[in-house]
Order: structure tokens, then C-alpha cells, then sequence
């Protein structure tokens, strides 16, 4: 049973015809079967079209470096199979024309897709309880959130239930549920990787990444999504490096910036910290160099982000108004304007309504230049802090989140303290920059909770994030560990 092996243990073994895709899928729809109903991870599932895409690997029709292994996408990325529906009644019934570039990728690569899993509405969470169809559970104790939005692609690959997963990350929707999950999720720099085909929630923000149980995993991943889209004008033309090469190369003389704003006076739960503190003492003993750094406009990040974010959300998700895109509601209405209200007001769940009102207020005339406008100058700074920073160190570290994962329930009714689990990360979508999440330790409890460590990096910085996140991740057990599931 390969549940919880690695994306690359599970490829070199499907190569070495230790297992052919096609029982290696059906393991992953079997534990699918026994499990969703714990953890709800998935939206939809396509057990056909993966058994055909495995047998095809099997028969030598399809070949690649992720020839035969099952993964799971986030059901943000358009798909010409099934539907795409960013977990909201908006799009329920929506199927896409197109396959995003990202998909048109792995599939070249010869993965086998289970199926799409489940968010927060439009990516817009830190727990996928914005979810119009389900709250995803955490593996590790299903009283408890995955973290989002990406939290049922986490889920699911910390469940066991694929051999890897793809998310997408504009604020932390990648890191935090990795964090939580007890799994590695990696924030790839903006531009790194085509956007084409990802329903925009941020389009200055939002970037695609992978979900693995360890750093290879990911290397591996970034590997074949990675590279520039002449249907993205934002990915950049840039070569891409194989992440692989030299992973397992230890970085002599890393220098790691440790910043005197990631320590909160409050809100930091002490087992984090104590799992952070231990972390910098094993990058020490491995002959890493601490760098104390400044990044002084960091406690204006959240107040930023929640402006630039719900502008460009409010813009993006206009077009879905009963009549361009998504659901149109069946109440008799007057004009088309009570169409466009009652279509939205049906469609949207109440955190993407949050959202884009706090949006269209601050677009709106005689606002744009006292929040818009002052949000996008503070960005600038937040950029320039990491760009003084990154020259007195190689990688930035720091707390992935401020606590472990949190009951269901336990902060929707205060969206304030749901936005503030974002603390940590949504600086680097920010800035630009790289940023990696490995777990680095567990609560102590009947059922520990898995803890993870955040390292950030200069943009296209990523070969050296990941072997410096690899210096780590091979010192340490953490990785290694696993859910006990009934």
C-alpha cells in the first residue's frame, strides 16, 4: 500500500514495475472511498478518467517524470472534464472550455488526475468553512480545519488519499493549509507559473503551487508546472532550472534572516514558538549563519492585503452577474439591475460578499486614493524591506502560523481573528517573493497537531529555498510522520 509514500517513491516505483498506475490509482479510489466521508476533501472525483489515464502509462501510451501517479487539483483550475466550481453555488454547474495551462502540464507529464477538491468560495479563507458544499476536515483530528482556501488539496494528501495535490496561494492559500496539514506546500514566485486557466481572486496575488509530503516532492512538481505562457502576459520568460539537481547539496555558509517583527506580543501559540526556536537550533548545528533583519513595515501587511485583495476581487467577480457567467436566479425580477442583485445575492456566500463590498468601497470615488491607492504604497515599502533584507540573507524564517490548527467553528463568527492566521504569509504574496512551508514539529496531546516552519526568498530564488528548506527537512523526522486514520 503506497498511501502515504511520496510522489517520487511513488513514481520510481511505478518505473520500476514495483506497481503498475492502474493498482496504485485504485488504491488511491479505494482510500478515497473509506475516507471522504471523514474528511471531505474532494468535490468531485473522476474514478474513469483515471483508470484510463493509468492503464494508458501502463500500456506505454503516456510517458513523463509524473508518469502514472494520482493526483488531486484544486477545483479552481478550469478543466474541459467535470466541472470547476470554486466550491460556490455561483458556478456550480459551470464546465469550462479549456483546460488551464497548469493541467495541459501535468497531463504532458503523464499524471493521472482523481479528481478536484475542495476550497474556500473563490480561494477567499483561511479554513475552506467558506465552502457553499462542505467543511474539509484535518487529518489529524477532524474537530479541527485543514486551513485554507487550499484546504482540501492538503487534506487530501495528508489523508493519504492522492500522491500529491496542486493549490493556489494569494495570501497563504498554499503554506497555512500545508502547515496545518502537517505536509510541504510551496508558494512559487510571482510569474513563476502560469496563471491561464486559475479563477482569479487577486490577480496580482494569486500564484499555483504543489502540495508533497517532502521538499523533492515539490521540486519535482515545480519542475513540470513551472515556465513561461505566452497566455499569461505576467509569467516571465525565464529558464527553469531543474529543481532537482542539486536538492540534496547542503548550502554552506547559509545565511538566515531571522526578523525581529515576525515575534508577536500576543496570539502565538507557545508550542509554535517552542517548535521555531528548536528549528533555529537545528539550522545552527547544521552551519547556518542567523542574520537578525528588519522588515518594519510587516505589522501594515494584513491592513494591506485585505485592501489590494478584495479591490481586484471585486473587479475580477464582476462578471459573474446572472447573465455573463454562473448562476442567474429564477425569481421573477423587474430590471436587469434587481437580476444582477438577486443572481449575486443567491450566488455568493457571505465571505465573498464581505469581500467585494469591502472592495467596491474602497474603488469607489473619493475612497480609491485614501485605501486603494495607500494600500498599493504600501506594498512598495513592504517589497523594499524584503529587498534590504534578502541582501544581508539567503532565506527569511519565521513561523508559517501563529497557532496549530484551530477547532471547526472556532473563528468563523469573528472574521478579524480568521484574517490574522494570515500574518505570517501574506507579505510574500505581496512582495513577489518565494516561500516555502515544512512541518518542523507537533503539539504534545492525545492528538498532536503538526506545526509548520516558513522560509521565504528573494524572487526566483527557488533552487536555494528548496535546498534550504531540504538542509532541514533531512536533519529532522518530522516529514516522515503520518495521521493515524480510522
Amino acid at each position: 500500500m503506497l498511501a502515504f509514500d511520496s510522489l517520487v517513491a511513488a513514481r520510481d516505483a511505478i518505473r520500476s514495475k514495483k506497481i503498475s498506475s492502474v493498482e496504485l490509482t485504485r488504491q488511491a479510489l479505494a482510500r478515497i472511498e473509506m475516507l471522504e466521508p471523514q474528511i471531505l476533501a474532494y468535490n468531485s472525483t473522476y474514478p474513469d478518467l483515471a483508470l484510463k489515464q493509468a492503464a494508458e502509462v501502463d500500456a506505454g501510451r503516456r510517458s513523463g517524470p509524473l508518469a502514472g501517479v494520482p493526483i488531486a487539483l484544486k477545483d479552481n483550475l478550469c478543466t474541459t472534464f467535470g466541472t470547476t466550481t470554486c466550491s460556490s453555488k455561483m458556478l456550480e454547474n459551470f464546465r469550462a472550455p479549456y483546460d488551464a495551462t497548469i493541467v495541459q502540464k501535468l497531463e504532458q507529464a503523464g499524471a493521472v488526475f482523481l479528481g478536484k477538491t475542495n476550497l474556500d468560495e473563490f480561494a477567499m479563507g483561511s479554513s475552506t468553512e467558506n465552502s457553499a458544499f462542505k467543511t474539509t476536515r484535518n487529518p489529524w483530528d477532524t474537530s479541527r480545519v485543514p486551513g485554507g482556501s487550499s484546504g482540501g488539496s492538503a487534506a487530501a494528501l495528508a489523508s493519504g488519499m492522492c500522491c500529491a495535490s496542486i493549490g493556489s496561494d494569494t495570501g497563504g492559500s498554499i503554506r497555512q493549509p500545508a502547515a496545518l496539514c502537517g505536509v510541504v506546500g510551496l508558494k512559487p514566485t510571482y510569474g513563476r507559473v502560469s496563471r491561464y486557466g486559475l479563477v482569479a481572486f487577486a490577480s496580482s496575488l494569486d500564484q499555483i503551487g504543489p502540495f508533497g509530503w517532502n521538499v523533492p516532492d515539490v521540486a519535482l512538481l515545480l519542475n513540470v508546472i513551472a515556465g513561461r505562457d505566452a497566455r499569461d502576459s505576467t509569467s516571465v520568460p525565464a529558464e527553469v532550472p531543474d529543481h532537482l539537481a542539486e536538492l540534496d547539496q547542503p548550502i554552506k555558509g547559509l545565511r538566515i534572516g531571522i526578523a525581529k517583527e515576525y515575534t508577536l506580543e500576543s496570539g502565538m501559540d507557545p508550542q509554535v514558538s517552542s517548535a521555531i526556536d528548536a528549528a533555529v537550533k537545528q539550522y545552527r548545528s547544521l552551519g547556518a549563519e542567523l542574520v537578525e533583519v528588519s522588515l518594519p513595515h510587516t505589522e501594515y501587511g494584513i491592513a494591506a492585503y485585505y485592501v489590494i485583495a478584495p479591490c481586484e476581487a471585486s473587479s475580477n467577480l464582476a462578471r459573474y452577474d446572472g447573465v455573463h457567467f454562473g448562476h442567474r436566479t429564477k425569481e421573477p425580477v423587474k430590471d436587469i439591475i434587481e437580476l444582477f442583485s438577486k443572481s449575486r445575492a443567491e450566488g455568493f456566500g457571505p465571505e465573498v460578499q464581505r469581500r467585494i463590498m469591502i472592495g467596491t468601497y474602497a474603488l469607489s470615488s473619493g475612497y480609491y486614493d485614501a485605501y486603494y491607492v495607500r494600500a498599493l504604497k504600501m506594498r512598495t515599502l513592504i517589497q523594499r524591506d524584503f529587498t534590504e533584507a534578502f541582501e544581508k540573507c539567503d532565506v527569511i524564517l519565521s513561523p508559517t502560523s501563529p497557532t496549530p490548527a484551530f477547532k471547526a467553528g472556532e473563528k468563523t463568527a469573528d472574521p478579524l481573528q480568521m484574517y490574522l492566521c494570515d500574518v505570517f504569509t501574506v507579505t510574500c504574496n505581496i512582495a513577489g517573493i518565494a516561500g516555502i512551508s515544512l512541518p518542523c514539529g507537533f503539539t504534545t496531546g492525545d492528538k498532536p497537531l503538526p506545526i509548520g516552519l516558513q522560509l521565504l526568498g528573494p524572487a526566483f530564488s527557488e533552487p536555494r529555498l528548496l535546498r534550504a528548506a531540504r538542509m532541514y527537512e533531512r536533519s529532522t523526522d518530522w516529514s516522515s510522520r503520518r495521521p493515524k486514520l480510522d
